[in-house]
């Protein structure tokens, strides 16, 4: 973003926490993360300084602890922080997700347990949602939560939960009976890592990042009545304050994502020279990069508008905005990204460079945390008003 743009679109503090959470990924970098990665080994330091600095708790109440900002504060974290090279997957997960679910609707008790470790980095939580069988469709997930006294007991399986090895509880999505028509309908559970009945296995990936993926199994977990999040009979609202931020925080995964390669390629283009002129002399690698940089620009604009909604509370446009800034962002990463390998030729996809990595990262975007076809579903249906196709 230009100086000029900046300066208009955003306060002079949100500048400042763009420059300073900039300076902080510039001194780890892609080679910290790439090698924690490789290593399957979290990025822990940096979550840590992160967190001491203040920046991972940026969108939590202030009185818990947090910054007392919103999505737009927390999604400038994360794109900074994969422009720098080092884009935190947990960032989506753990303080936007979670923490929004638990600061807007949890007890008194959850939010002074859970959103101050949250905030300083001490303590992660990682989110269940998609199941082998229900996909994108929230409305057939089948875990369910039964009462059992005073008691909950929670059985099902849940596939791509990231990062639980790490994490010291999981918010998972569950049904419960509704006692007046034996409906089933969605309801929110803590549950800790350790609890009795909750086995994790790890999900063998191509992707390159820190945190891994994890299907989960859950036989009849007996949990106290204190780890249902928010009120039983709300739960579909609850579970979209915590989908919302996720798409957006997922736009600006891979605007961070987005902007690192493009970066990488025009430094290459300016100096790679072959027959006396550099590369990026050349109109075939120099149009499509600037086509890039306009897609990468217009996903950001449309990742700032769709925070900006949900965070002034207009929970229906930003609905809308967020879905299209998640869609937007995802297309310009995935050309940007291939582009950016292209310029670079063998070069990119080299460990040295850091893109090839990047190839795999970039499809987060377009399938997660909802597809981008469903994306098109949902602007087709809502924001055209056009018949529902499914």
């Amino acid at each position: 973003m230009s100086a000029i743009g900046s300066q208009l679109l955003e306060t002079p503090e949100r500048r400042a926490l763009r420059a300073a959470v900039a300076g902080l990924g510039a001194r780890y970098g892609s080679a910290y993360y790439l090698a924690r990665a490789r290593a399957h080994e979290p990025a822990d330091e940096l979550w840590a300084e992160a967190g001491k600095a203040g920046y991972l708790g940026v969108n939590l109440p202030a009185e818990y602890g947090g910054g007392g900002g919103g999505i737009t504060d927390l999604a400038i974290v994360l794109e900074e922080l994969g422009t720098a090279g080092c884009p935190l997957l947990l960032l989506i997960v753990s303080p936007a997700i979670c923490g929004t679910v638990i600061a807007r609707y949890g007890t008194e008790e959850q939010r002074r347990h859970w959103l101050p470790g949250f905030a300083d980095g001490s303590r992660r939580m990682a989110f269940g949602i998609t199941e082998p069988d229900a996909g994108s469709n929230s409305h057939r997930i089948s875990t369910v939560a039964r009462r059992d006294g005073e008691d909950w007991l929670l059985t099902g399986r849940k596939v791509f939960v990231s990062g639980i090895d790490h994490c010291d509880a999981v918010l998972f999505v569950a049904r419960t009976e509704d006692a007046r028509t034996g409906r089933l309908k969605p309801a929110l559970f803590v549950v800790p890592r350790d609890t009795p009945g909750f086995e994790y296995r790890p999900i063998p990936m191509e992707l390159v990042a820190p945190e891994r993926q994890f299907q989960v199994f859950l036989d009849d977990v007996r949990l106290p009545a204190d780890a249902l999040v928010g009120d039983e009979s709300a739960g579909l609202l609850q579970l979209f304050a915590g989908l919302n931020p996720e798409r957006i925080m997922t736009a600006a995964f891979s605007l961070g994502l987005a902007r690192q390669a493009l970066g990488k390629a025009v430094d290459y283009a300016r100096t790679r020279t072959v027959w006396s002129t550099p590369i990026g002399a050349h109109q075939g690698l120099a149009h499509p990069l600037a086509r890039c940089a306009v897609e990468v620009e217009l996903a950001r604009l449309m990742t700032q508008k769709a925070a900006l909604l949900y965070d002034a509370g207009e929970d229906a446009a930003a609905g809308e905005a967020a879905n299209m800034a998640k869609y937007a962002a995802g297309e310009a990463a995935a050309r940007t990204v291939d582009q950016a390998v292209q310029t670079l030729g063998g070069n990119g996809l080299t460990q040295e460079y850091g893109l090839a990595a990047l190839l795999a990262a970039t499809r987060v975007g377009r399938v997660a945390p909802v597809s981008r076809e469903m994306v098109l579903n949902y602007v087709a249906q809502h924001s055209l008003g056009l018949p529902k196709s499914y």
